[in-house]
């Protein structure tokens, strides 16, 4: 047999031996190679690996760094917030002020001027009854003089009577009863709502606003109410009688309105609401059941 083979080499082209030598040669550098990659593909993947484990913990941190930002920033627009609340609150105080203080003096001029149109309507009457009890001798013409010195002195003993009710800081007269708010509405500077509120915390409108009676104290002549204005309560606690309490309804320091309680019984006051000049309004009373 292996002659046999020995003879079939003999008999083979050397080209085919060649051949062959060739295509093993190059198997096994295709294997070889093959192995190489599947070994550069397994570090490749690896590596990509390591990358990406690497990237997603750098965008971890990033994002937790990113969230601390955020929640310093929030703090701090909190804070900016808060002082910007206070140095506005600061402002309308300061403005309020400023008004009151400027009311109190035109109040001031204002009184002047009434006592002196006073005494120069006094001091002129006086000059005209002495000119017509000078020129008319009749007793008709006396008498008719002397009437209208009446009601002259009514008319002032009355505008001396508004100067002795005292004053609020708004520089408004405070009525005392229903007889004074009408003559305070017969002097047509501000619109007048009265009330009487029966019953403690049961809220009751008066004009624009709500009222609620939260306690009474009769012998004290003292009262705690709460306020309700374009939704905001507030409560004005152990105020007495005749203390006006004032309130500003749309936020503004150039429109005080004026809460009064004239009388307090169990269970009850009386009083009214006092507020700048409006032709359309009605006064209207509340009550309860």
């Amino acid at each position: 047999m292996d002659d046999h083979r020995e003879d079939m080499r003999q008999g083979m082209p050397g080209w085919i031996i060649a051949a062959m030598l060739i295509l093993a040669i190059v198997a096994v550098g295709g294997v070889g190679f093959g192995w190489y990659n599947y070994n550069g593909m397994i570090n490749t993947q690896q590596s990509t690996a390591a990358q990406l484990k690497t990237a997603q913990q750098d965008t971890a941190q990033q994002i937790s760094a990113l969230d601390e930002r955020l929640t310093d920033a929030d703090a701090s627009n909190a804070t900016l917030q808060s002082d910007l609340s206070a140095v506005t609150k600061r402002l309308r105080v300061t403005a309020t002020q400023t008004d009151l203080k400027k009311t109190r003096e035109e109040t001031a001029e204002e009184t002047t001027q009434i006592r002196t149109d006073s005494e120069q309507k006094i001091t002129d009457l006086d000059t005209n009854v002495k000119t017509q009890l000078a020129t008319k001798a009749s007793n008709d013409d006396v008498s008719a003089v002397n009437s209208s010195v009446t009601v002259v002195k009514t008319d002032l003993e009355g505008t001396k009577n508004d100067l002795k009710m005292a004053r609020s800081e708004l520089g408004t007269l405070i009525a005392r009863n229903h007889e004074e708010i009408d003559v305070l509405r017969r002097m047509g500077e501000r619109d007048y709502v009265e009330f009487t509120i029966i019953g403690r915390n049961k809220p009751q409108k008066v004009g624009a606003f709500t009222v609620e009676l939260r306690s009474v104290d009769a012998k004290k002549n003292k009262f705690t109410v709460a306020l309700v204005v374009n939704d905001l309560r507030t409560e004005k606690k152990d105020r007495t009688v005749n203390e006006p309490i004032v309130f500003y309804p749309d936020g503004s320091t150039h429109q005080a309105n004026e809460f009064v309680v004239n009388s307090v019984a169990k269970d009850k006051i009386t009083g009214y609401i006092s507020m700048p000049k409006n032709p359309g309004l009605t006064s209207t009373v509340a009550s309860g059941n």
